[in-house]
């Protein structure tokens, strides 16, 4: 075993199994996925440290505790049809793949959609379809979706996206609670939305924080 492969074991057994993901296709695909294969090169000695990671200007992937914990409070079936808004350099579509019986994947910059693909293609990943998009509209071509992975922050969540929801569905994102710092960075609480026939509710699951996604800021008036 090479030593990204310990690490990759290690960060199973001392970042997701201590953090009450029970979830063993989780467990399974964390161990399985090379993660440095989807952050620069530069910081592969870090792909499986406990913290996040930048993988293009202003794009910052989910540290893997934080990650784990979003998607096992989704509970995402084999039957599942799942919308990842944010795909980055394909990391947790990756990991959804391993679920969901398919992953649409969206993303707004056309080249990190390239660098996922190839990523995909490397793998031999083929249950995943990445679309070009703004994120906070998400793809309402292929709605409704049984879950909705927001992947990254948000200062609100846009309605667009509720309204994508099947019956039953569920969405989760990190959601600020207080104003976002400088460098962008959401500090609030993991949340879970999910559709009802009378409507959304949501509920707390977690402290957390994460870059606030494009298209994901409070939109702010000011008065004259």
């Amino acid at each position: 075993m090479d030593d990204l492969s310990k690490a990759r074991e290690n960060m199973v057994e001392s970042q997701v199994r201590p953090n009450d993901v029970t979830d063993l296709r989780i467990q399974h695909a964390m161990r399985t996925i090379p993660r440095e294969l989807f952050i620069p090169k530069s910081l592969s000695s870090l792909a499986y440290s406990e913290e996040p990671l930048e993988v293009a200007p202003g794009r910052v992937a989910l540290e893997p505790r934080t990650l784990a914990k979003l998607i096992h409070a989704a509970n995402i079936k084999s039957t599942d049809l799942v919308l990842l808004v944010g795909t980055g350099t394909g990391y947790t579509a990756a990991i959804l793949s391993y679920l969901a019986a398919a992953v649409v994947t969206l993303e707004e910059d056309a080249s990190l959609s390239e660098t996922a693909n190839a990523n995909f293609a490397r793998l031999g990943i083929d249950t995943v379809a990445t679309v070009t998009g703004s994120l906070k509209d998400g793809h309402d071509a292929q709605a409704p979706y049984d879950v909705i992975i927001i992947n990254g922050g948000a200062e609100e969540i846009p309605v667009a996206l509720t309204n994508q929801l099947a019956t039953d569905g569920r969405l989760i994102s990190i959601v600020s609670d207080r104003p976002v710092d400088q460098a962008g960075i959401a500090m609030g609480k993991a949340r879970l939305y999910e559709h009802k026939s009378g409507g959304v509710s949501s509920r707390f699951l977690f402290d957390a924080s994460a870059q606030v996604l494009p298209g994901f800021e409070k939109a702010h008036n000011f008065a004259l």
